[in-house]
C-alpha cells in the first residue's frame, strides 16, 4: 500500500509473463466490429472477470482455482508460478446487456456498445453476482445465479399421440395438448387404469442464468461516459458530458443531479466532464475530470448540488508550449482511486499522473507515455487519434500503474517510475521489442524493463519507434486487485499476463 506520507515508496521491476489469451484472431482473419471489446473489468475478490464489447454483449471469466476451492475440489492445492498459473481464468457466461435503439424525439441512433462495466459486491450471495452496464444512455443491473432444472420422467403422453406411455417426454409441439388428444386420453385412462404413471424427477441441473433487475434511463441528455459505485454498494453515479447523477441500486425510476456544468447559454460552454469515480472508503466523496485537464473533488455533506468543488487538482505546469492541441491532449481520459483512496490515478493522452488529495498544488508524479508523438499532433488530429481514450489502472497495493498505448503496447510502471516495462499483448510479446533492439526477453518470452528510477522516465529510443501503429491499440486494461495480474483487450482479444518479483 502507499505510505500514508510523503511519496510513494520505491517499487521493484516486476518479471512478467504471458498466462491466457480468449478469442485470439488467425492470422489475416478480419475482426467485426460488433466483437471489439469495449470494457474491462476484474471484480473486488479478483475470481471473476467481465468484459463488454461494441455489439452490446458481456462475457464474464471465473478462475479456475476459486471455482474448484468452492467446489471442494480434491486437486486445490499451493501451486509453483514457475509451472502452474494459480490465476488461470475460464469462460463462464455471456449475455446480451444492450440492444441498438432509435431515439424517435430526437432522431438518434442510440449504439449498443457497452461503456463501462462494474461489479456490485456484497448484496448477494457468493453464487450470485450482480453487475452495472452502461451504453451511451441506459445503465442496467445485471443478476447473474445459478438455476437449478429439473429433469422430469415417466409422462403418460406419448410424443404426438393420445396412447399412454410407460415412460418418456412429452413433445414441444403445440398440438401435444390439443382437446382431442386430451379426450382420447382419458379415454384411454379410463379402461386402463392401471396404466396411469406419475411423472417424477429423475435428475437436476445446475446452469447460469442472466437477468436484467433494473434498468436506469431517461436521465441523460448527452452520452455516459463514467459509472462508478459507492462503497455503501447502495448507490452509484453516472456521468455524461455535463451532468453527473445519483442513484440507488434499488430505484430505477428516480436519479437525483449532483453535479450540473451546463450554462445557460450553450457558447459560453468551456468544458465537459470526461470521466467520474468514488472514493474506495468514503461514500460521500466523489471525483470527476474535464476536458481541461482538472479533477474537482466533491462532498456530498457540503450541499445537495456539488457544483462548488471541494478540492481542485490542476497540473501548474504543463509539459511542453501552448498550442492549438494543448486542451485536446490535456483532456482527462480515465481517473481511478488507489484502494487507500488517498491518491488519484488519471491519464491523460499524453501522461499517466498520480495525485495525492492532500496536495492540490500539482501531481505527486507524473510518467511520460506518447512524449515521442508530440512532434506529430497534426497527423494524429487529421486521423481522430488524438481523441483515442486509454484507460488507466492500478495494482491493488497502490505501488504499479498501467495504462495502453498503440501497436497493441501497454505500460507498467512503479510508483517512483522503477519497475518500467512495455508489453506487447500478444503470445509473444517479445517479438517487436527485438525488432526495435530492446532488451532480450527473459526465458519465459517477456523482457524486463528498464528499471530506471526517474518519475518522468519515458519510452526509450527503440520503444518510441514500435509505439506508432496507430490502427492498433490498447485502450482498455484492468488491473487484478490482489495480484500483479492484467488483462488487457486488444480489439478483439482478451489477453492476461501475470507478474512475479516485486516487494
Amino acid at each position: 500500500m502507499l505510505p500514508a506520507s510523503g511519496a510513494p515508496g520505491p517499487a521493484e521491476p516486476l518479471e512478467w509473463h504471458f498466462s491466457q489469451v480468449f478469442g485470439e484472431r488467425a492470422p489475416g482473419e478480419e475482426v467485426q466490429e460488433a466483437d471489439i471489446i469495449s470494457a474491462v473489468e476484474f471484480d473486488h475478490s479478483g475470481d471473476f472477470l467481465a468484459t463488454g464489447d461494441q455489439g452490446g454483449r458481456v462475457v464474464l471469466f471465473e478462475r479456475i482455482a476459486a471455482s474448484r476451492a468452492r467446489a471442494g475440489h480434491p486437486d486445490v492445492r499451493p501451486e509453483s508460478p514457475l509451472h502452474t498459473n494459480p490465476y488461470e481464468f475460464r469462460y463462464l457466461t455471456e449475455f446480451q446487456s444492450h440492444e441498438p435503439e432509435f431515439d424517435y424525439l430526437k432522431s438518434l441512433e442510440i449504439e449498443e456498445k457497452i461503456n463501462k462495466v462494474r461489479w456490485v459486491k456484497g448484496r448477494c450471495s457468493p453464487r450470485c453476482h450482480l453487475l452495472l452496464t452502461t451504453n451511451d444512455k441506459t445503465v442496467k443491473l445485471w443478476k447473474v445465479y445459478e438455476k437449478k432444472v429439473a429433469s422430469l420422467a415417466e409422462f403418460n403422453l406419448q410424443n404426438g399421440s393420445s396412447t399412454l406411455n410407460a415412460g418418456g417426454r412429452p413433445g414441444s409441439g403445440g398440438g401435444l395438448y390439443s382437446p382431442d388428444k386430451l379426450q382420447a386420453a382419458c379415454k384411454a385412462a379410463a379402461a386402463a387404469p392401471w396404466a396411469l404413471r406419475i411423472p417424477r424427477v429423475v435428475g437436476t441441473e445446475t446452469l447460469l442464468a442472466t437477468r436484467c433487475k433494473r434498468s436506469f434511463g431517461n436521465a441523460h441528455t448527452y452520452h455516459i461516459n463514467s459509472i462508478a459505485l459507492s462503497s455503501d454498494c447502495e448507490t452509484f453515479i453516472s456521468a455524461d458530458d455535463l451532468r453527473i447523477n445519483l442513484w440507488h441500486l434499488d430505484r430505477q425510476d428516480q436519479a437525483f443531479n449532483i453535479v450540473d456544468i451546463k450554462p445557460q447559454n450553450m457558447e459560453d460552454l468551456t468544458e465537459v466532464i470526461t470521466c467520474a469515480d468514488f472514493h474506495p472508503q468514503q461514500c460521500h466523496l466523489f471525483a470527476y475530470s474535464s476536458s481541461k485537464g482538472l479533477i474537482r473533488l466533491a462532498d456530498q455533506r457540503q450541499a445537495a448540488l456539488c457544483d462548488q468543488h471541494a478540492k481542485l487538482f490542476e497540473d501548474a505546469e504543463p509539459a511542453g508550449p501552448r498550442s492549438f492541441f494543448s486542451e485536446i491532449i490535456s483532456s482527462i481520459n480515465d481517473i481511478r482511486f488507489s484502494p487507500c483512496g488517498r491518491y488519484i490515478l488519471s491519464r491523460d493522452y499524453m501522461t499517466l499522473k498520480l495525485w495525492d488529495i492532500n496536495m492540490d498544488s500539482g501531481p505527486l508524479a507524473s510518467y511520460p507515455v506518447h512524449e515521442s508523438l508530440r512532434g506529430k499532433l497534426c497527423d494524429l488530429y487529421e486521423s481522430d487519434c488524438i481523441f483515442d481514450k486509454f484507460d488507466c489502472a492500478m495494482s491493488g497495493d497502490g505501488r504499479y500503474f498501467a495504462t495502453g498505448t498503440y501497436s497493441n503496447f501497454f505500460r507498467v510502471v512503479g510508483a517512483d517510475g522503477g519497475g518500467d516495462s512495455l508489453l506487447e499483448a500478444s503470445r509473444d510479446p517479445a517479438r517487436k521489442r527485438l525488432q526495435g533492439g530492446a532488451k532480450l526477453p527473459s526465458r519465459f518470452g517477456l523482457g524486463r524493463g528498464s528499471g530506471r528510477g526517474s518519475r518522468s522516465g519515458s519510452f526509450s529510443a527503440g520503444e518510441e519507434a514500435l509505439a506508432q501503429d496507430f490502427s492498433s491499440k490498447l485502450l482498455h486494461l484492468s488491473w487484478h486487485p490482489q495480484a500483479n495480474v492484467i488483462a488487457t483487450a486488444a480489439s478483439n482479444s482478451l489477453y492476461l499476463f501475470y507478474g512475479s518479483g516485486g516487494r
